[in-house]
């Protein structure tokens, strides 16, 4: 087996807002493995601020561990290099299977089953965020995130009354994303206000590493609070089984991206289901590729509700698949033909 990397700068069509400030480009590094005649193909999503190996020395690593492979020697580990060993996984997965790009053959990898997806509210102008959600309520979306945290927050609060005037938890499932925004004096009053318009749940009010904070605010807050970022470097089943007990979320939201790969991602599902907690699957911006790759295994593994799968528009430059969204569902065209890139 052969193994060789190259890296791609998606650019975001329009820049994106979270309350960690815009996005206007991020990088994807592709590692390419071979044997014979076939090949996989597997993106490491990095998110500067969010990926704990979003660092100067990545390509190092990614050099190093494609010289291992050609060299047959020992693979580095990768445990610290999540994106990476996800990259690494994906690859191996595309390349032992008969077809290109279907990692986890299915109904979905076959076109015959969509995954239902919410969709997705950048931060903005108070106008632009409502233009979004009139063209997600338009498009057939019944579950819509938003992100929040970057705005005056009465202004926040103003467009959730004015979706919930029109639509009621019945008809659209609202989440919202604070991204770590709230600061602990006053996040449990924030959640108590976000009440008030029948909220699914929210991700990360405070910032990580707060685990006592965390705790209050799961046992107090009315809306049910998933963690996302909080789950990032927690490798070890220990330490993710300490996190879950100590904090006791309702839900996890999972990125295998930033969490170290499928196997990692399925650890915390594991441990969740032992322990009554919820969980959905969310990209972390990655190009066609990734998604189609999470996409798959989101759907092997049976998840349920709405999955965070609706990212693939973003870029002016992705790479071409045969992913497609349809009434809020993500399905596979496989008439579509992957564009040829490397």
């Amino acid at each position: 087996m052969k193994a060789r990397y190259f890296k791609r700068q998606l650019q975001f069509k329009r820049p994106s807002g979270t309350s960690r400030g815009m996005l206007t480009s991020k990088d994807s590094w592709f590692i390419i493995l071979e044997h014979e005649r076939n090949s996989g193909i597997g993106e490491c999503s990095l998110l500067r601020g969010l990926s704990i190996d979003a660092v100067p020395n990545f390509e190092q690593e990614i050099a190093k561990l494609c010289l291992s492979i050609n060299d047959r020697t020992t693979l580095p580990d990768l445990t610290s290099w999540p994106s990476l060993k996800m990259g690494y996984e994906m690859a191996l997965l595309d390349l032992s299977n008969e077809r290109p790009y279907q990692l986890f053959p299915s109904e979905f990898s076959d076109g015959k089953a969509a995954i239902p997806i919410n969709g997705l509210v950048w931060m903005g102008s108070v106008e632009y965020m409502k233009s979004q959600i009139k063209l997600l309520l338009e498009s057939g979306f019944n579950c819509i995130k938003l992100k929040i945290g970057a705005l005056d927050f009465k202004e926040e609060l103003q467009l959730l009354k004015q979706v919930r005037k029109d639509f009621n938890a019945q008809e659209i499932t609202l989440r919202v994303d604070a991204n770590g925004a709230f600061s602990p004096k006053n996040a449990l009053e924030k959640l108590k206000q976000l009440s008030d318009y029948d909220l699914h749940s929210i991700e990360q009010p405070v910032g990580v590493n707060q685990w006592d904070l965390m705790r209050e605010l799961c046992e107090q807050s009315p809306v049910p609070i998933a963690l996302d970022e909080e789950l990032i470097g927690c490798f070890s089943k220990e330490k993710q089984q300490e996190l879950l007990e100590t904090i006791k979320p309702d839900y996890l939201i999972l990125k295998p991206s930033l969490l170290g790969g499928f196997s990692v991602a399925y650890q915390w599902i594991t441990l969740a289901k032992q322990k009554g907690i919820g969980w959905w699957v969310t990209s972390a911006l990655e190009s066609n590729i990734g998604l189609n790759a999470i996409a798959q295994w989101t759907y092997k593994i049976k998840a349920s509700g709405d999955q965070g799968l609706g990212t693939g528009s973003l870029f002016r430059n992705n790479i071409n698949g045969p992913l497609k969204i349809n009434a809020g569902c993500l399905w596979t065209d496989n008439l579509i033909p992957w564009e040829k890139f490397y």
